[in-house]
């Protein structure tokens, strides 16, 4: 990389790091490192966030992730985890309904009736 790149890439970074050649080429090798890196780390962040939300809208129905995932597969609902999360958040009678399907789908989805009150099993 050329000089006048180089500075304008490290332009905002503080100290010496933004006028001294030396320092902000290798500050912005690492910059563009660190960017390459959090790219991909962004993704999986997002997935766990989803898969965290999807999980307490389904435990309010007694049902957990896994086994509810299961049970959405074995009856071919293919709904990515985003939208099933969009779902959990802003839709929770629609996911309520996908709640109950995986749960009928998959037999470990069962509640069981204890004293009045609903526990999974």
């Amino acid at each position: 990389m050329n000089k006048d790149k180089i500075f304008k890439l490290a332009k905002g970074f503080r100290g010496r790091a933004k006028n001294c050649i030396r320092i902000a080429r290798e500050r912005v090798e690492k910059a563009l490192q660190y960017s390459y890196r959090d790219r991909r780390n962004k993704k999986r962040d997002m997935r766990s966030l989803w898969i965290e939300r999807i999980n307490a809208g389904t435990r309010l129905h007694g049902v957990n992730y896994g086994n509810f995932m299961h049970g959405l597969m074995k009856e071919n609902i293919q709904l990515n985890r985003k939208v099933l999360s969009e779902l959990s958040i802003h839709e929770p009678y629609s996911f309520k309904g996908l709640v109950d399907i995986s749960r009928n789908a998959f037999p470990g989805n069962k509640l069981a009736v204890k004293d009045g009150s609903s526990i999974a099993v």
